[in-house]
């Protein structure tokens, strides 16, 4: 299997840490991939009409794409039960929170390098920050339970997400806010599985 890749989408890394933690990474050549939504020349549009990343090239299929369709298939495919049945609508509804995070994250990073500065947008861009800002305290107060129990696709998406707000968003200071949710993700960031994925770029 080929994994088109970018070193500093969260969405990536969110399939090769599912590689690292189910022993799948040897399974995968990772193929460079760079773009953005207004220079695709380097994006996988053969494979992926949506010009995104990540998007996986199958030795018995066509390519799939979407991480969360990915890291699916990628669990089902050695049954690591990083989608546990009995809960989840939990895990997956986690992990959309998550998916959300890194979206309207990436899209702040994307007004600056895509518009021209006089299209800009800066109340924009502060409504994508107020997204994260949302997701991030639903996340403290009603997921940590959740976070703290055995390992799942919820767990390792939270992870990424915050992983890109350090790595994109520094200067916003995320963890101040959200104690409890810095403190998990200290614990967590120190997986060799994510210590192996830190975003580069």
């Amino acid at each position: 299997m080929q994994l088109f890749d970018n070193p500093a989408s969260p969405f990536c890394r969110k399939v090769k840490v599912l590689l690292h933690e189910t022993g799948q990474i040897d399974d995968v050549e990772i193929l460079f991939a760079v773009g953005h939504p207004t220079a695709q020349a380097e994006m996988p549009t053969a494979h992926n009409p949506l010009g995104k990343i990540p998007s996986l090239l199958r030795d018995d299929g066509p390519a799939i794409y979407d991480s969360r369709v990915i890291c699916r298939f990628l669990n089902d495919r050695v049954e690591a039960n990083l989608y546990p049945e009995a809960r989840i609508w939990e895990t997956l509804t986690l992990e959309a929170t998550a998916d959300g995070i890194m979206e309207a994250a990436l899209l702040m990073i994307y007004e600056a390098r895509c518009r021209p500065e006089d299209m800009r947008s800066a109340e924009w861009v502060d409504a994508q920050w107020d997204k994260v800002e949302r997701a991030l305290a639903a996340i403290e107060t009603r997921w940590m339970s959740h976070l703290s129990g055995p390992l799942d696709m919820g767990q390792i998406a939270v992870g990424c997400a915050l992983g890109y707000l350090d790595f994109r968003h520094s200067a916003r200071n995320w963890a101040t806010t959200f104690p409890a949710l810095a403190e998990w993700y200290t614990t967590f960031a120190q997986r060799p599985s994510m210590q192996s994925t830190v975003p580069t770029g």
